[in-house]
């Protein structure tokens, strides 16, 4: 049984081609804000769990060296600890990745609760004039529930296939003319574009993407605004990823599911819906395991877009880390987003260091030092000398750029006692970043996209946080995170006479010993 995760991540994990995003609102930088319907705060101890223990993880979180951005646990539907990692803040969206999947599982539980549409329908019914001249065995035995639980009979993930040109030919065609190697029903193979056949399934069913569906049925009713979704070139939600929300809502989508789709006192998606989602359709344990299957949260069973995990719980789940975890014995929710480059290595720390904070026989104790704790979390970045013999000379001076990959024609900087202006001049006009010296500045109402994209990357709109430090006398670094997306950048400057060295160091290729910076220096002079 295949599980091409790897693969998908390496295709989709930093961007896709042909995208465009649903608007979105604009964003509020308060993090005492509670958008929407928020749930109801209590403490670890009034819901039975240990604030030490919940410490103890953080500790671990700290140690492993994996970033974390945000961190929500929900007990018996009360948020008892919430965090985000600044520059990351509650009021602001996360790209989910993969963890999408489970919202567009969901929007086909809204269809076939409707009567819109069958699980057992065949996937060619959908798209007649689509039809390839000949048509197979297996791809005729294609049903929805086979999309839904990745066993579509596919040997490889269709995803790059769909995004490949020409761009006259719609992607469902595209899926179709692949080969289906396998009896539908029998193979697991992680494919997300059966997860984008369901999201234009959706579409062809109700007239309406997958995100406006979702609004009046799910995102309204829990109290989940400012969503967004990623749109191929037909106008259809990608599905598979691409979806935006904020932690919060992260933990709501899970708690609905673990209230067995109910809210409020209402029936939002029937309880059979949500147990049989979330129920394994297939075995996914690899026919060579790297590990044994029993710790793998990977090998446990795969649902409707969910994964079955070790210790009885389930989860929607994201390349770098986005994840919801239900756990249904301890009546809890565990809401995460980072940029993860071991995700078994992230769910191990829930399990090791977490779980047992799940103790009914926890006395209360002072929850002050979790609380500052929680205050304190932040990300890491290079911080060394707040300014250099050489800043007086260099500010307000443009340095001139040689042609580059981007259209970039010049580069400024305008030192300050407390910030540092960063100006670029390209194609698209002047961009002027405010940055922090050795610490994360945000401006309130900036936002903006990647400033050097990597190819394929989606650009994105995004509030930027940024810093600058001197790593010696001519060297400025300047540190970026895209804060409603899971990565970042490094920009250094490398000063030398009148000229300048543009180096770029992404946070995939920074984190990722496996993944190459793939952008080329540039080199400028004043003048």
């Amino acid at each position: 049984m295949a599980i091409n995760r790897r693969l998908f991540i390496k295709q989709i994990g930093i961007g896709s081609l042909s995208l465009s995003l649903a608007p979105a609102a604009a964003n509020n930088f308060s993090s005492s804000t509670i958008l929407g319907s928020g749930l109801p705060r209590s403490t670890p101890e009034l819901q039975g769990m240990s604030s030490a223990a919940i410490s103890s993880f953080l500790d671990a979180i700290e140690k492993s060296g994996i970033q974390f951005h945000s961190l929500m646990i929900v007990r018996n539907g009360n948020v008892v600890t919430e965090g985000w990692w600044a520059p990351y803040a509650a009021p602001l969206k996360h790209t989910l990745y993969s963890l999408s999947k489970s919202f567009t599982s969901s929007a086909v539980g809204f269809a076939v609760t409707e009567g819109k549409m069958s699980l057992d329908a065949s996937v060619l019914s959908f798209f007649p004039y689509d039809k390839p001249a000949e048509v197979s065995a297996n791809l005729a035995a294609m049903k929805v529930k086979h999309l839904l639980s990745m066993a579509t009979g596919h040997d490889k993930d269709t995803t790059a296939a769909l995004r490949e040109s020409p761009d006259t030919m719609t992607w469902a065609k595209k899926f179709f003319l692949l080969p289906v190697e396998h009896e539908p029903g029998t193979h697991f193979l992680y494919n997300t574009g059966a997860t984008y056949m369901c999201s234009a399934i959706v579409q062809k069913v109700t007239g309406q993407n997958v995100l406006d569906y979702l609004k009046p049925r799910l995102f309204e009713p829990l109290g989940i605004e400012g969503m967004d979704w990623e749109m191929n070139s037909e106008g259809v939600a990608v599905g598979g990823y691409g979806l935006r929300v904020r932690t919060e809502d992260i933990a709501k989508f899970g708690l609905l599911y673990l209230q067995k789709g109910m809210w409020n006192g209402k029936q939002i998606l029937p309880a059979s819906w949500t147990e049989e989602a979330t129920s394994s359709h297939i075995d996914n344990s690899p026919a060579k395991p790297t590990r044994p299957n029993a710790e793998n949260d990977w090998a446990q069973g795969y649902g409707y877009q969910f994964w079955r995990c070790t210790h009885g719980a389930v989860r929607g789940d994201g390349a770098f880390g986005q994840f919801c975890i239900m756990m249904p014995e301890q009546n809890a929710i565990v809401a995460i987003t980072s940029e993860s480059f071991d995700l078994q290595g992230s769910m191990k720390l829930v399990w090791n260091h977490l779980l047992p904070a799940f103790n009914p026989q926890n006395k209360s104790t002072p929850t002050a030092p979790l609380s500052t704790q929680l205050g304190k979390l932040a990300i890491t970045f290079p911080q060394a000398s707040k300014t250099s013999p050489i800043a007086s000379r260099i500010s307000d001076k443009i340095f001139v750029l040689n042609k580059n990959d981007f259209n970039a024609k010049s580069v400024s900087f305008q030192f300050n006692a407390d910030h540092t202006w960063v100006t670029f001049n390209d194609d698209r006009g002047e961009r002027k970043i405010k940055c922090g010296i050795n610490s994360w500045l945000i401006e309130k109402d900036f936002k903006t996209q990647t400033l050097f994209p990597l190819k394929n990357r989606p650009v994105v709109s995004t509030p930027l946080a940024a810093s600058v430090t001197w790593t010696d006398n001519n060297t400025l670094v300047m540190s970026l995170r895209y804060t409603e997306t899971a990565h970042g950048d490094q920009i250094t400057f490398s000063f030398e006479s009148d000229n300048v060295a543009i180096k770029f160091l992404n946070s995939v290729a920074k984190g990722n010993p496996n993944t190459a910076e793939a952008r080329a220096f540039i080199l400028g002079s004043l003048g």
